[in-house]
């Protein structure tokens, strides 16, 4: 069952070592309850975007719909029956990129939802990040927002009940970490277990520059070496890294087999070096960011296998760790460490009181998330499509120009990252099918980023294009969403910026010169930058008033009504080759 508060309250403030308990002789069974990439979305996301495919007796695989908090936390109770000896623990991007609900109340609803779920300790991410370094000391340790002040005026925020761990985020200058690098509690059976968090090092890559231009973030391999030599001589002896850095899926079911060729055959990217090179004092790594499910086994320095895992983003799978303690040592055995996802059902049962805490913060906004703001003919895909261009991409783009003309825009284009869900035409609440409440249209873009339209050369405006497959986007391109105005062919064979065929570019059907000047609108992530786009940050003459989710909810508002809705977009604005 989930522990009650002021027993986490307790563990926090006992950080140091307790004084040695008598251990039992049989190896102990520890369990580790793991989330990552919630997004602050308490209830479930629909549409492709809170699906999870899974593999069905005979081989075929299916689609089916994940999530919601009040369930997962039903399950992670079922889960910890019996388990003397669980934490449960997180990997960062907790909260940021959230919905309404959450999104309303600065993320308050989502850190609330969190404690009476049980969350034990968790890394930051670098969502976690987006409202800058003095937002994340507020939610991790309290008090009321410096400029919309106190969500509930009689209650205000007290802060996380749980440590929120960032071992290697560093104001600039300065050596040691912006919050604590580590966690020690002692297990009810009496060992002691150490949990170091971190965030991927690419944290400044994905967050908007103003926030992070005062921190550091450090590689994360010397970091867990370091506070892993640190718990070592304070005789802690289990250690579990809770990184925020992740790997594709090893396929197309959340449950596929990761280890079929030996370890780490299918895990890839910048964690299988992270999780190779690290201390071999860690005993296995709980990962984030990817937004992947997968259990994987990568061997370290010392030759051991060590387990690898992460679930699935935005509540839909959460992965159930075990393994023991010898208690002797006090060390994990690390062969003794087996992992599984487990999907959460959107129709199972909830957790009452997660399920209060959820719809008490459901009611304070449900006259603002309840709004209609436009109407749809079909599902318009975003971030669950499977396309490179999105048939909800064009839409926003074309509302963004829409809301810029007054600053001379021309087009725009938008980070795939910064659309979070689909817009799906089946209701799922009483709104009807076909409508988009305001609630829907923030879960799109809830980042709430200005727009900024700048004057970009044509040479940049090319230079922008051959970014999304260069640079840190030539392994995992990301292809930017594009108005109506811009038109270009990809031939996907070629390697990198060579995949953009330049001469293909045409802006209201005339093609680019390199003398050319035009008026391109984009978010505040990318103008300064974000994701790699370096060019953008170039831009001058640069003006804006209104914000990306406003003039998707305007767009939407003035280009659809009851009788003549919105219809799903080709999105052939690209031509892939």
């Amino acid at each position: 069952m989930r522990r009650p508060r002021a027993l986490v309250l307790a563990r926090i403030a006992a950080a140091a070592p307790a004084p040695t308990a008598e251990l039992p002789a049989a190896p102990i069974a520890v369990q580790l309850p793991a989330l990552n990439d919630l997004h602050g979305n308490l209830r479930p996301v629909d549409g492709p975007a809170g699906a999870i495919t899974r593999r069905k007796p005979d081989g075929t695989l299916e689609s089916v719909q994940a999530g919601g908090v009040p369930q997962l936390a039903a399950l992670l109770d079922r889960a910890r029956d019996g388990q003397s000896d669980t934490l449960t623990v997180g990997a960062g991007d907790m909260i940021g990129g959230s919905p309404l609900l959450s999104a309303a109340y600065h993320d308050e609803p989502t850190v609330d939802a969190l404690d009476a779920l049980g969350l034990d300790v968790t890394s930051v991410g670098n969502h976690e990040f987006d409202e800058g370094p003095a937002e994340l000391l507020r939610m991790a340790h309290g008090g009321c927002h410096p400029e919309d002040g106190c969500s509930i005026p009689e209650h205000p925020y007290a802060g996380a009940h749980f440590p929120y761990l960032a071992g290697n985020v560093t104001y600039k200058g300065h050596d040691e970490p912006i919050l604590p690098p580590y966690w020690i509690t002692r297990l009810p059976s009496g060992p002691r277990i150490g949990f170091i968090g971190l965030t991927t090092r690419d944290t400044p890559q994905a967050v908007p520059a103003p926030y992070v231009r005062d921190l550091s973030f450090e590689d994360e391999v010397p970091r867990v070496d370091r506070y892993a030599d640190e718990l070592d001589r304070q005789g802690v002896k289990a250690i579990v890294v809770l990184v925020h850095e992740g790997s594709p899926p090893p396929g197309p079911a959340y449950d596929d087999d990761c280890d079929t060729k030996g370890p780490a055959s299918e895990l890839r990217g910048r964690i299988r070096s992270i999780a190779a090179q690290a201390s071999p004092k860690v005993d296995l790594f709980v990962t984030g960011h990817s937004h992947e499910a997968y259990v994987c086994h990568v061997r370290g320095p010392a030759g051991r296998e060590r387990l690898v895992t992460q679930a699935a983003s935005f509540g839909r799978t959460y992965t159930d760790v075990r393994f023991t303690v010898d208690p002797a040592t006090e060390d994990v055995v690390v062969d003794s460490a087996r992992a599984r996802n487990h999907v959460v059902d959107r129709a199972g049962p909830e957790d009452p009181e997660v399920g209060k805490v959820v719809a008490d913060w459901e009611e304070r906004s449900k006259a603002l998330a309840d709004k209609p703001v436009g109407y749809i003919a079909g599902d318009l895909l975003g971030r669950g499509s499977t396309r490179p261009e999105t048939p909800l991409g064009d839409p926003v783009t074309d509302g963004q120009v829409e809301a810029t003309r007054g600053d001379g825009a021309q087009l725009a284009l938008l980070n795939p990252g910064g659309m979070r869900a689909d817009l799906i035409y089946k209701a799922s609440g009483n709104e009807g099918d076909g409508v988009v409440t305001y609630a829907e249209a923030f879960r799109v873009l809830p980042f709430h980023n200005g727009l900024i339209t700048m004057t970009l050369t044509g040479d940049q405006l090319l230079e922008a294009l051959r970014q999304q497959f260069s640079g840190i986007n030539e392994t995992e391109t990301r292809v930017l969403q594009l108005s109506s105005a811009l038109r270009y062919s990809v031939d996907m064979k070629r390697a990198g910026a060579d995949r953009l065929l330049a001469d293909t570019v045409r802006v209201d059907g005339k093609p680019v010169m390199a003398g050319d000047n035009f008026r391109v609108t984009v978010n505040s992530f990318l103008a300064d930058g974000g994701n790699g786009f370096t060019v953008f940050a170039a831009g001058t003459d640069r003006s804006g008033e209104t914000t990306d989710t406003a003039s998707f909810a305007e767009y939407l508002q003035a280009y659809s009504t009851p009788t003549t809705p919105f219809a799903v977009p080709p999105a052939d604005r690209v031509t892939f080759l």
